[in-house]
C-alpha cells in the first residue's frame, strides 16, 4: 500500500490546476479518496468534526445491504429450480442466481458511476461517494429478469433527474433508487409487474413445470383470492418470489441492525414506518371486505418490499425528515400509506415505494411545522418568564 501510496502522491502534481491533466482532477480525486483516507483539513470556519465522512456513511449502508445482496443472489437461484422441478446443491443455486444479478449490479454501477464523474468534471466539484449506495439499491428492488438495457435507462433517469438537476448529492428531493423502479414500473409496466418476472426464466418458459405459478403473496391475493399462499416463516425467511433484495426480512433486519448500532440509519423512522404499518393493516383486518384486508396485519409487514423500503429508503438522509419528532411523524405515515394503498389498489398492491416518495415531498414541510411549533414553545416560554 506504500508504493501505491507514493506513486499517487508523484503523479499527483499532473492533475492539480496548473498540471498536464487539470481537467481530470475530480475522476483523480475519487479514485484517491476511495483508496486512501484523505489528507486534507478544514482551513477556516466552524466545522462539526466527525470520523464519520460521507464515505464511511456510504461504505456503511453498503455493509448492511450485503446480507439482502447475498441471499437475494441464493433466493434468485432457489426460485429458479423449484419452478423447474430441480432439486440441485447449495452452489448451482448461488452460481445461477450470480449470473443473473452480478450483470445488473455491473450495469447499475457502470451506468451511474459514469453519469456522476461526467456532471463532476462539468462542473468542476468533486466526485460524490453518493452512489455507492444507490447504485447498490436499484438492482435490489428489481425482478431479477428485468432486461439490462432497462437497467441502464433507469439508472440514468435516477441520476440526471432525480439528483443532478438539483445539484447532485445532498440536493436531491426522492430518494434516486425509488425514483428509477418508478420509472420503470410507469414507463415499463409489463416489466414491472405480474407473475413471470419475479423468476428467472419464468417469462421464457424454460422448462417450467405444470401448473406453477410464480405469483407473490400479495399478486395471489389480489388474483386468485389466496391468502395462504405463502406461510409467515417462508415470508419471513424470504423463500418467495419478488425482488432480489426485498423478499427476506431477516436479512433486512441484519442490515437494520448494522444501520441503527452504528448510527447512520434512524431507528425512529424504522420503527415508525412498522407501527404505522401495523396499526393500519390491524383496522383493515376488523373490516376484512377483502382478501388484502385479510392478511394479518403482522404478515403484511414482511409482505413485498414493506420492511426493505422501511430500512433502506425511508432512512435515506437527504430525502427524510432531520427532527426527531418529523421522523416519528414521516416513518408513521409512511407506514400508513403503503397499506392503505396496498389494499385499496388491486392493480398496484406494493404501495411502499408510492408512500415514500410521496413522503419525501412532503420531508421539508414536516420538518418545518416542527421547527415553528419550537420555536412558538420557546417565545411563549421566554415571554412568561420574563
Amino acid at each position: 500500500m506504500k508504493a501505491l501510496r507514493n506513486y499517487i502522491d508523484k503523479i499527483k502534481p499532473h492533475f492539480e490546476k496548473g498540471g498536464k491533466y487539470e481537467k481530470l482532477q475530480s475522476t483523480f480525486e475519487a479514485f484517491e479518496t476511495l483508496l486512501f483516507v484523505p489528507n486534507t483539513t478544514n482551513k477556516n470556519g466552524v466545522h462539526v468534526r466527525d470520523a464519520m465522512d460521507m464515505k464511511r456513511t456510504m461504505a456503511t449502508v453498503v455493509i448492511a445491504l450485503i446480507p439482502a445482496l447475498l441471499f437475494g443472489i441464493w433466493n434468485a437461484g432457489y426460485q429458479h429450480f423449484l419452478a423447474t422441478g430441480q432439486q440441485p446443491d447449495f452452489w448451482p443455486m448461488v452460481g445461477h442466481g450470480f449470473l443473473k444479478v452480478f450483470p445488473i449490479l455491473v450495469v447499475s454501477y457502470v451506468t451511474g458511476l459514469t453519469i456522476e464523474f461526467i456532471f463532476a468534471q462539468i462542473r468542476g466539484h468533486e466526485v460524490n461517494e453518493g452512489f455507492l449506495v444507490t447504485g447498490m439499491l436499484i438492482p435490489l428492488v428489481l425482478p431479477v429478469d428485468i432486461p439490462l438495457w432497462m437497467v441502464f435507462v433507469a439508472t440514468a433517469f435516477a441520476v440526471i433527474i432525480g439528483k443532478e438537476v438539483f445539484g447532485g448529492t445532498g440536493m436531491n428531493i426522492w430518494n434516486p433508487a425509488l425514483l428509477a423502479r418508478a420509472f420503470l414500473f410507469f414507463a415499463y409496466p409489463a416489466y414491472m409487474s405480474g407473475d413471470t418476472i419475479w423468476i428467472s426464466g419464468l417469462s421464457q418458459g424454460e422448462g417450467i413445470v405444470d401448473g406453477f405459478s410464480g405469483a407473490t403473496a400479495l399478486g395471489a391475493a389480489v388474483t386468485t383470492g389466496d391468502i395462504d399462499k405463502y406461510s409467515f416463516i417462508d415470508s419471513f425467511l424470504g423463500f418467495i418470489p419478488g425482488s432480489i433484495g426485498e423478499t427476506s426480512t431477516l436479512a433486512i433486519l441484519i442490515g437494520a441492525a448494522i444501520l441503527i448500532y452504528t448510527g447512520v440509519g434512524s431507528w425512529r423512522i424504522m420503527l415508525s414506518v412498522f407501527v404505522g404499518g401495523f396499526l393500519m393493516a390491524l383496522g383493515f383486518n376488523a373490516i376484512g371486505s377483502t382478501p388484502l384486508m385479510q392478511i394479518p396485519a403482522w404478515h403484511h409487514l414482511v409482505l413485498g418490499g414493506f420492511a426493505f423500503g422501511a430500512v433502506f429508503m425511508a432512512t435515506d438522509p437527504v430525502s427524510a425528515t432531520r427532527t426527531n419528532k418529523g421522523k416519528y411523524i414521516y416513518g408513521f405515515l409512511i407506514g400508513v400509506l403503503s397499506i392503505m394503498i396496498r389494499v385499496f389498489n388491486p392493480a398496484y398492491p406494493e404501495g411502499v415505494m408510492l408512500a415514500i416518495l410521496l413522503m419525501n415531498t412532503f420531508a421539508p414541510l414536516i420538518d418545518h411545522f416542527i421547527v415553528e411549533s419550537n420555536i412558538r414553545r420557546r417565545l411563549k416560554r421566554a415571554s412568561i418568564t420574563a
